[in-house]
Protein backbone atom coordinates (compact mmCIF):
# COMPACT_ATOMS: atom_id res chain seq x y z
CA UNK A 1 0.00 0.00 0.00
CA UNK A 2 1.24 3.56 -0.88
CA UNK A 3 2.04 5.26 2.67
CA UNK A 4 -0.52 8.27 1.55
CA UNK A 5 -2.84 5.81 1.08
CA UNK A 6 -2.31 4.18 4.54
CA UNK A 7 -2.13 7.60 6.16
CA UNK A 8 -5.31 8.79 4.96
CA UNK A 9 -6.89 5.30 5.93
CA UNK A 10 -4.84 5.22 9.67
CA UNK A 11 -6.57 8.63 9.78
CA UNK A 12 -10.24 7.95 8.76
CA UNK A 13 -9.75 4.68 11.15
CA UNK A 14 -8.77 7.05 14.04
CA UNK A 15 -11.28 9.51 12.97
CA UNK A 16 -14.10 7.07 13.63
CA UNK A 17 -12.63 5.58 17.01
CA UNK A 18 -12.46 8.69 18.10
CA UNK A 19 -15.58 10.17 17.60
CA UNK A 20 -17.09 6.60 19.54
CA UNK A 21 -14.83 7.89 22.62
CA UNK A 22 -15.79 11.29 23.00
CA UNK A 23 -18.99 12.59 24.10
CA UNK A 24 -21.28 13.72 21.81
CA UNK A 25 -21.48 17.47 20.99
CA UNK A 26 -25.00 17.86 22.62
CA UNK A 27 -23.75 16.34 25.86
CA UNK A 28 -23.83 18.62 28.56
CA UNK A 29 -22.49 21.55 29.20
CA UNK A 30 -22.34 21.04 25.14
CA UNK A 31 -20.14 23.86 24.99
CA UNK A 32 -17.04 22.21 26.09
CA UNK A 33 -17.31 19.38 24.24
CA UNK A 34 -18.64 21.24 21.48
CA UNK A 35 -14.84 22.91 21.35
CA UNK A 36 -12.74 19.60 21.98
CA UNK A 37 -14.45 18.14 19.07
CA UNK A 38 -14.06 21.37 17.21
CA UNK A 39 -10.27 21.21 17.94
CA UNK A 40 -10.07 17.30 17.43
CA UNK A 41 -11.71 17.47 13.75
CA UNK A 42 -9.50 20.07 12.13
CA UNK A 43 -7.94 18.38 10.01
CA UNK A 44 -4.96 16.82 11.12
CA UNK A 45 -2.45 14.72 9.85
CA UNK A 46 -3.23 12.02 12.27
CA UNK A 47 0.69 11.17 12.14
CA UNK A 48 0.98 9.87 15.62
CA UNK A 49 -2.43 7.56 15.89
CA UNK A 50 -0.71 6.46 11.96
CA UNK A 51 2.61 5.45 13.77
CA UNK A 52 0.96 3.79 16.93
CA UNK A 53 -0.66 1.74 14.02
CA UNK A 54 2.13 1.02 12.05
CA UNK A 55 4.35 0.02 15.11
CA UNK A 56 1.69 -2.51 16.02
CA UNK A 57 1.26 -3.91 12.82
CA UNK A 58 5.30 -3.83 12.52
CA UNK A 59 5.32 -6.27 15.77
CA UNK A 60 2.61 -8.92 14.34
CA UNK A 61 -0.19 -7.16 16.49
CA UNK A 62 -3.64 -6.20 15.23
CA UNK A 63 -4.53 -3.16 14.02
CA UNK A 64 -7.67 -2.99 16.34
CA UNK A 65 -5.99 -3.36 19.45
CA UNK A 66 -3.47 -0.22 19.64
CA UNK A 67 -6.74 1.66 18.30
CA UNK A 68 -7.00 2.71 22.00
CA UNK A 69 -3.67 4.08 22.36
CA UNK A 70 -3.62 5.62 19.10
CA UNK A 71 -6.33 7.72 19.86
CA UNK A 72 -5.29 9.00 23.76
CA UNK A 73 -1.76 9.98 21.83
CA UNK A 74 -4.18 12.29 19.09
CA UNK A 75 -5.72 13.73 22.55
CA UNK A 76 -2.96 14.72 23.84
CA UNK A 77 -1.17 16.08 20.84
CA UNK A 78 -4.36 18.32 20.49
CA UNK A 79 -4.37 19.34 23.60
CA UNK A 80 -0.89 20.33 23.50
CA UNK A 81 -2.29 22.10 20.28
CA UNK A 82 -4.90 24.46 21.70
CA UNK A 83 -2.77 25.43 24.51
CA UNK A 84 0.31 26.34 22.41
CA UNK A 85 -1.93 28.83 20.68
CA UNK A 86 -2.94 30.48 23.75
CA UNK A 87 -1.97 34.45 23.35
CA UNK A 88 -0.13 33.62 27.09
CA UNK A 89 2.20 31.10 25.17
CA UNK A 90 2.39 30.69 21.15
CA UNK A 91 -0.12 33.85 20.86
CA UNK A 92 -1.54 32.35 16.99
CA UNK A 93 -4.73 32.32 15.81
CA UNK A 94 -4.49 30.12 12.78
CA UNK A 95 -4.91 26.06 13.23
CA UNK A 96 -4.77 23.53 10.79
CA UNK A 97 -6.44 25.90 8.10
CA UNK A 98 -9.09 27.66 10.45
CA UNK A 99 -9.18 30.12 13.80
CA UNK A 100 -7.99 28.61 16.49
CA UNK A 101 -9.76 27.18 19.36
CA UNK A 102 -9.66 30.50 21.54
CA UNK A 103 -10.41 32.46 18.88
CA UNK A 104 -13.83 30.39 18.55
CA UNK A 105 -14.80 29.70 22.12
CA UNK A 106 -12.65 32.03 23.90
CA UNK A 107 -9.25 31.95 26.28
CA UNK A 108 -11.48 30.14 29.33
CA UNK A 109 -13.06 27.42 26.95
CA UNK A 110 -10.27 26.81 25.31
CA UNK A 111 -8.18 26.20 28.53
CA UNK A 112 -10.72 23.93 29.91
CA UNK A 113 -11.25 21.92 26.00
CA UNK A 114 -7.31 21.57 25.90
CA UNK A 115 -7.72 20.09 30.03
CA UNK A 116 -10.51 17.84 28.87
CA UNK A 117 -8.89 16.18 25.92
CA UNK A 118 -5.70 15.43 28.27
CA UNK A 119 -7.72 13.77 31.01
CA UNK A 120 -9.55 12.23 28.51
CA UNK A 121 -6.86 10.95 27.04
CA UNK A 122 -5.98 8.21 30.20
CA UNK A 123 -9.73 7.50 30.47
CA UNK A 124 -9.73 6.18 26.43
CA UNK A 125 -5.88 4.37 27.43
CA UNK A 126 -7.15 2.67 30.17
CA UNK A 127 -9.76 1.00 28.31
CA UNK A 128 -6.87 -0.92 26.37
CA UNK A 129 -5.76 -4.68 26.48
CA UNK A 130 -3.40 -5.69 28.27
CA UNK A 131 -0.92 -8.38 26.85
CA UNK A 132 1.42 -10.93 28.70
CA UNK A 133 4.11 -8.18 28.75
CA UNK A 134 2.34 -5.19 29.38
CA UNK A 135 -0.83 -4.05 31.59
CA UNK A 136 -2.48 -0.82 31.74
CA UNK A 137 -0.23 0.54 34.46
CA UNK A 138 2.20 0.18 31.89
CA UNK A 139 0.37 1.46 29.56
CA UNK A 140 -0.54 4.83 31.31
CA UNK A 141 2.68 5.59 32.74
CA UNK A 142 3.88 5.37 29.39
CA UNK A 143 1.67 8.48 28.15
CA UNK A 144 2.09 10.22 31.40
CA UNK A 145 6.19 10.21 31.30
CA UNK A 146 5.96 11.47 27.99
CA UNK A 147 3.59 14.08 28.35
CA UNK A 148 4.40 15.55 31.55
CA UNK A 149 6.69 18.11 32.67
CA UNK A 150 10.00 16.05 31.95
CA UNK A 151 8.70 16.12 28.25
CA UNK A 152 6.13 17.70 26.07
CA UNK A 153 5.44 19.94 28.76
CA UNK A 154 9.06 20.42 29.56
CA UNK A 155 10.13 21.19 25.75
CA UNK A 156 7.50 24.12 25.39
CA UNK A 157 8.90 25.59 28.96
CA UNK A 158 12.30 25.72 27.62
CA UNK A 159 10.51 26.87 24.26
CA UNK A 160 9.79 29.93 25.73
CA UNK A 161 12.67 30.52 28.15
CA UNK A 162 14.34 30.44 25.29
CA UNK A 163 12.69 33.15 23.01
CA UNK A 164 15.02 36.18 22.09
CA UNK A 165 17.58 34.23 23.89
CA UNK A 166 21.25 32.63 22.28
CA UNK A 167 20.91 28.96 22.35
CA UNK A 168 23.41 26.24 22.67
CA UNK A 169 23.07 23.04 19.78
CA UNK A 170 22.73 20.99 22.64
CA UNK A 171 19.74 22.79 24.45
CA UNK A 172 18.27 23.32 21.10
CA UNK A 173 18.24 19.38 20.60
CA UNK A 174 16.85 18.73 23.78
CA UNK A 175 13.81 21.30 23.07
CA UNK A 176 13.28 19.45 20.03
CA UNK A 177 13.41 15.93 21.54
CA UNK A 178 10.81 16.94 24.24
CA UNK A 179 8.59 19.11 22.57
CA UNK A 180 8.17 16.39 19.58
CA UNK A 181 10.11 13.55 19.77
CA UNK A 182 8.78 12.75 22.86
CA UNK A 183 5.44 12.26 22.16
CA UNK A 184 5.83 10.28 18.38
CA UNK A 185 8.50 7.94 20.29
CA UNK A 186 5.76 6.95 22.48
CA UNK A 187 2.98 6.86 19.69
CA UNK A 188 5.32 3.95 18.34
CA UNK A 189 5.99 2.43 22.11
CA UNK A 190 2.18 1.97 23.01
CA UNK A 191 1.10 0.85 19.60
CA UNK A 192 3.91 -1.85 19.40
CA UNK A 193 3.26 -2.52 23.65
CA UNK A 194 -0.39 -3.35 22.63
CA UNK A 195 1.23 -6.09 19.83
CA UNK A 196 3.04 -7.62 23.33
CA UNK A 197 6.22 -6.63 21.25
CA UNK A 198 9.99 -7.92 22.61
CA UNK A 199 12.10 -5.44 24.62
CA UNK A 200 15.00 -5.62 21.57
CA UNK A 201 12.26 -4.37 19.30
CA UNK A 202 10.61 -2.06 21.53
CA UNK A 203 14.01 -0.59 21.46
CA UNK A 204 14.66 -0.47 17.80
CA UNK A 205 11.05 1.47 17.76
CA UNK A 206 12.34 4.05 20.19
CA UNK A 207 15.86 4.77 18.52
CA UNK A 208 13.66 5.18 15.08
CA UNK A 209 10.64 7.47 17.38
CA UNK A 210 13.20 9.65 18.48
CA UNK A 211 15.44 9.89 15.36
CA UNK A 212 12.08 10.60 13.18
CA UNK A 213 10.95 13.31 15.78
CA UNK A 214 13.60 15.56 15.65
CA UNK A 215 14.07 15.25 12.16
CA UNK A 216 10.17 16.28 11.74
CA UNK A 217 10.60 19.05 14.16
CA UNK A 218 13.46 20.51 11.84
CA UNK A 219 11.99 19.90 8.72
CA UNK A 220 8.91 22.27 10.98
CA UNK A 221 11.69 24.74 11.90
CA UNK A 222 12.56 24.68 7.61
CA UNK A 223 8.66 24.91 6.79
CA UNK A 224 8.26 27.97 9.14
CA UNK A 225 10.33 29.96 6.92
CA UNK A 226 9.75 28.55 3.63
CA UNK A 227 6.70 28.16 2.79
CA UNK A 228 3.17 30.34 3.44
CA UNK A 229 0.50 30.27 6.09
CA UNK A 230 -2.36 29.15 2.86
CA UNK A 231 0.20 26.16 2.57
CA UNK A 232 1.41 25.50 5.96
CA UNK A 233 -2.49 25.90 7.60
CA UNK A 234 -1.02 28.21 10.21
CA UNK A 235 0.75 31.13 10.43
CA UNK A 236 4.26 31.20 8.83
CA UNK A 237 7.09 32.79 9.87
CA UNK A 238 5.80 32.82 13.71
CA UNK A 239 9.14 31.61 15.24
CA UNK A 240 11.19 33.81 13.45
CA UNK A 241 8.86 36.96 14.28
CA UNK A 242 9.25 35.41 18.22
CA UNK A 243 13.12 35.37 18.20
CA UNK A 244 12.55 31.41 18.85
CA UNK A 245 15.33 29.01 19.05
CA UNK A 246 15.19 26.88 15.72
CA UNK A 247 17.63 25.02 13.25
CA UNK A 248 17.42 27.54 10.68
CA UNK A 249 17.94 30.36 13.09
CA UNK A 250 21.05 28.75 14.78
CA UNK A 251 22.58 26.93 10.88
CA UNK A 252 20.89 28.53 8.59
CA UNK A 253 18.61 26.08 5.98
CA UNK A 254 21.14 24.36 4.09
CA UNK A 255 22.88 22.60 7.00
CA UNK A 256 19.48 22.00 8.77
CA UNK A 257 18.42 20.50 5.73
CA UNK A 258 21.25 17.76 5.61
CA UNK A 259 20.32 17.56 9.63
CA UNK A 260 17.23 16.44 8.59
CA UNK A 261 18.09 13.94 6.03
CA UNK A 262 20.93 12.62 8.12
CA UNK A 263 18.74 11.94 11.23
CA UNK A 264 16.02 10.29 9.01
CA UNK A 265 18.75 7.82 8.14
CA UNK A 266 19.78 7.26 11.33
CA UNK A 267 15.81 6.78 11.74
CA UNK A 268 15.63 4.30 8.99
CA UNK A 269 18.64 2.20 10.45
CA UNK A 270 17.14 1.33 13.97
CA UNK A 271 14.63 -0.12 12.12
CA UNK A 272 16.68 -3.05 10.98
CA UNK A 273 15.79 -5.26 13.65
CA UNK A 274 12.08 -5.49 12.00
CA UNK A 275 12.76 -6.59 8.76
CA UNK A 276 10.60 -6.30 6.21
CA UNK A 277 7.55 -5.70 8.31
CA UNK A 278 8.51 -2.06 8.91
CA UNK A 279 8.19 -1.44 5.36
CA UNK A 280 5.29 1.52 5.99
CA UNK A 281 7.42 3.13 8.87
CA UNK A 282 10.35 3.18 6.55
CA UNK A 283 7.93 4.92 4.13
CA UNK A 284 6.49 6.98 5.96
CA UNK A 285 9.57 8.47 7.55
CA UNK A 286 11.21 9.35 4.14
CA UNK A 287 7.54 11.17 3.06
CA UNK A 288 7.77 13.19 6.06
CA UNK A 289 11.25 14.27 4.90
CA UNK A 290 10.21 15.61 1.79
CA UNK A 291 6.76 16.91 3.32
CA UNK A 292 5.80 20.45 2.53
CA UNK A 293 3.27 21.02 4.98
Amino acid sequence: MEVQEYLKKAAQTVDVALDSLIPKQSTKPASIHKAMRYSLFAGGKRLRPALALAAAEACGGALEAALHAACAVECIHTYSLIHDDLPCMDDDDLRRGRPTCHIVFGEGLAVLAGDSLLTLAFEILAQAQPTSRYGIADFVRELSVASGSRWLIAGQVLDLESEGKPVSKSALKFIHQAKTAALLTCALRLGAMSANVTPSKLKALTDFGQALGLAFQVIDDILDVTQSTEKLGKTAGKDVKAFKATYPALFGLKKSRALAAELTEEALSALKPLGKKAVMMRGIAESLLVREY
